[in-house]
């Protein structure tokens, strides 16, 4: 049996060339209009101005291998794309051909957000990519995939956890779980109430599909050597903890080998990234 497991907007407005940069060929960048910035998504960031160039480059921790688009790029447009990798406020330089900076500002990107639609209700789940980057992907995949579709919290402890995201009804084991991630449990996240961790088994790099919920502060269950690893927080709810209390109010049996199994089935209908 297993264990425990916003969207920004920048317009950037230069003034004057001193504010913005500017080259001797005149090049200068008059606005930067990144839309809707989400992480592990693609951003495609919008640049005006003078004499723009395929062949300027960007500087910056927001993303993973930015480059302008040759094909969207014209003189008074130019488009910049990667896959953003990072959340919070980050840095961006945009360096001219001629190598002088042309814009420097500030991108922010917000924390990843899931809803959980339950059999009880909705639960907002807030995610720290930055903290926990391997969780978060995994659990991003999943959720992106559809695999918590129609999943139970199937473990239930008044005063302790509810777990879930692995069992059907009937505690039918789900198939199609990713492979195994590394454990990120000596991050500095601590399993208190409300905090959202990984289940695995007794073999630390072992967890999949199942994550939990803290009903309660668990300090039992935060990394302490490694000989006592923990469980990975990489999360936590900000809307739905009565939900989640909810849950520990439904009473509970043993099925089979399972214990703390609820009577009345928890379902997971459906895991929607909403931000």
């Amino acid at each position: 049996m297993r264990h425990f497991k916003t969207t920004a907007t920048i317009l950037a407005l230069c003034g004057v060339l001193a504010a913005c940069g500017g080259g001797d060929d005149n090049q200068q960048i008059t606005t930067l209009q990144a839309g809707s910035l989400a992480y592990g998504r693609a951003a495609a960031i919008q640049i005006a101005g003078i004499d723009l160039r395929a062949s300027m480059t960007a500087q910056t921790g927001l993303c993973k291998d930015p480059v302008f688009n040759p094909a969207q790029s014209v003189p008074k447009l130019a488009v910049l794309n990667c896959t953003v990798t990072a959340t919070g406020e980050q840095p961006i330089t945009i360096v001219g051909s001629n190598g002088q900076v042309l814009y420097q500002g500030l991108l922010t990107v917000p924390q990843p957000q899931v809803v959980l639609n339950t059999s009880l209700g909705s639960v907002t789940l807030q995610l720290d990519p930055s903290v926990a980057p391997a969780t978060v992907d995994n659990f991003l995949a999943y959720v992106g995939s559809g695999y918590y579709t129609n999943t139970l919290f199937h473990r239930v402890i008044s005063g302790f956890v509810a777990q879930g995201g692995g069992y059907t009804t009937g505690l039918v084991k789900k198939a199609g779980q990713r492979a195994p991630i590394a454990l990120e449990s000596n991050k500095g996240l601590p399993n208190i109430r409300g905090s959202l961790a990984m289940a695995r088994t007794s073999e630390p790099n072992s967890a999949t599909s199942e994550f939990f919920i803290n009903l309660v502060d668990n300090p039992s269950l935060d990394y302490e050597s490694a000989d006592r690893p923990g469980y990975a927080v990489f999360g936590k709810v900000v809307q739905g903890q009565d939900i989640v209390d909810a849950m520990a109010a439904v009473p509970t049996s043993t099925f089979n080998s399972f214990a703390n199994v609820p009577l009345s089935d928890i379902t997971i209908r459906f895991a929607l990234r909403s931000q």
